[in-house]
C-alpha cells in the first residue's frame, strides 16, 4: 500500500482535544499543511512520524504501521523546525553517521558515506565541527544532511524556513526542491507551499480544507485577513 494514510484519528493530550477525526491518504510528491498557530500542525505531524500515538484511529506509512520502527528508518524522516531538538552528537561527523549505524551500517561504513556527502555537499571542512559552533541555518541543513543520508521515501518539514534569514532560506529551499523524496511540509505561511501538489488546512485540529493550493490558499488568505482585521484574539 503506497503513501501515508491516516484512518480517522483523534488526538487528545492532558485532557485537551488536539486532533480529530482526520481521514487522509497522502500520495503526492508534494504536499503543504497549513494552519494558524495551535491549529494542530506539529501535532499531526508527529503522528504520521510515529512520534506520537492517536487516543483513536490508525496511521500507516506504505502499508505498515508507525509503530515499527524499523520499517520507518527506511520509510520516513521529519524535520524539526528547532534543529537543536534533534541533534544528539557534539562533532558534524557523529550526528551525520548515527542514522546509518542505526540502519546497519559498520561505523567505518557510516564515516565514509557521511564524508562523501559532505564533499559533494561543499561542506568537507565541516567534518569535524563541533555542532554548537554552527549557525542556526547550518545546523538546520546539518539536520537535513543527516536524514538525505538514510534516504527515506518521505520527508516531514516542521516550519523548516521559520527560524531562518533569507540567503539560509534559498539554500534550503533549493536544496528541498531537488530531493526525490515525497515532502510534507508543515507552516502557517501560504507562500511556503504555494508550489505544492496538494495543501491541506487545518484548524483547531479538524481539516477545514484539502485540495491544490490554487483553490486552498485563496480561502486561507481571506479567512487569515478577516481574523487579523479583528481587535482581539480572545478564542482558545
Amino acid at each position: 500500500m503506497s503513501g501515508i494514510r491516516l484512518h480517522n484519528v483523534s488526538l487528545t493530550l492532558q485532557g485537551k482535544p488536539v486532533l480529530a477525526g482526520i481521514d487522509l491518504h497522502l500520495t503526492e510528491a508534494r504536499i503543504g499543511l497549513i494552519g494558524r498557530n495551535g491549529s494542530g500542525k506539529t501535532s499531526l505531524l508527529r503522528v504520521m512520524a510515529g512520534l506520537a500515538a492517536p487516543s483513536a484511529g490508525a496511521v500507516t506509512v506504505e502499508g505498515r504501521p508507525t509503530t515499527d520502527r524499523k520499517a520507518m528508518l527506511g520509510a520516513l524522516g521529519i524535520l524539526f523546525q528547532n534543529p537543536d531538538h534533534q541533534i544528539l552528537f557534539p562533532t558534524v561527523i557523529e550526528e551525520l553517521s548515527f542514522g546509518l549505524v542505526q540502519q546497519g551500517l559498520t561505523r567505518a561504513e557510516a564515516n565514509a558515506r557521511a564524508r562523501a556527502l559532505l564533499l559533494a555537499e561543499g561542506r568537507a571542512h565541516w567534518e569535524r565541527a563541533a555542532t554548537h559552533t554552527l549557525s542556526q541555518g547550518q545546523r538546520q541543513y546539518l539536520c537535513l544532511m543527516a536524514l538525505v543520508l538514510m534516504a527515506p521515501r518521505w520527508l516531514l518539514l516542521d516550519e523548516p524556513f521559520a527560524a531562518l534569514d533569507l540567503p539560509a532560506q534559498a539554500r534550503l529551499r533549493r536544496r528541498l526542491g531537488a530531493l526525490p523524496q515525497h515532502l510534507v511540509t508543515i507552516s502557517h505561511a501560504p507562500e511556503a507551499v504555494e508550489g505544492c501538489n496538494r495543501v491541506l488546512w487545518l484548524e483547531a485540529g479538524r481539516l477545514r480544507a484539502d485540495g491544490p493550493p490554487g483553490a486552498v490558499l485563496p480561502a486561507f488568505r481571506a479567512e487569515m485577513d478577516r481574523l487579523g482585521a479583528q481587535d482581539a484574539d480572545t478564542d482558545l
